[in-house]
């Protein structure tokens, strides 16, 4: 059964999905056949498992949230490792909810990943709410403001903004 599915959803994906390959498996004639197919299998298992659902990522946003992940993994992975290494510097470590306004899915999975990756902070499931739980190295700093600001960002990549969500 075909579904009615954008051609150009399907390109991107199908387009990324063989730049993938390309990358690991190198640009090798011999190899592009089996390129082609992989891309195509994984496209159709990606528009099946996740079909497009009409939004267009904003990619200016998009780079504003890649910007921002940078400097805030630089800036976090300096600040994780002066809190090891410095014993006078004791941690606070915890837990802490963060009510998002994603919704679940992709989205809500995605931010998820976004700032597990973030030095400091790791999600930890939901509670009963939907909220995230993230177990903090240092609740005293402005985890909740930074989560807040990621969010924001996200949303905005995808098309959205909390008033939407």
């Amino acid at each position: 059964m075909v579904r009615n599915i954008p051609v150009r959803a399907a390109m991107t994906r199908g387009a990324i999905y063989l730049g993938l390959w390309l990358l690991l498996a190198g640009t090798g004639l011999g190899d592009l056949p089996m390129g082609l197919f992989a891309a195509a299998a994984a496209t159709w298992t990606s528009l099946r498992m996740s079909p497009p659902n009409g939004g267009r990522l904003r990619y200016a946003a998009l780079a504003r949230l890649a910007l921002r992940f940078g400097q805030e993994s630089i800036m976090g992975g300096v600040n994780v490792a002066r809190l090891a290494l410095n014993p006078r510097l004791s941690l606070r470590t915890g837990f802490l909810v963060y009510p998002v306004c994603l919704p679940t899915g992709m989205a809500l999975n995605t931010f998820g990943a976004l700032t597990s990756s973030m030095p400091g902070t790791l999600t930890a499931g939901t509670d009963d709410n939907g909220a995230l739980i993230y177990h903090c190295l240092n609740v005293e700093e402005s985890v909740t403001e930074q989560l807040t600001i990621d969010e924001e960002l996200l949303l905005q990549a995808l098309g959205g903004t909390h008033d939407d969500a």
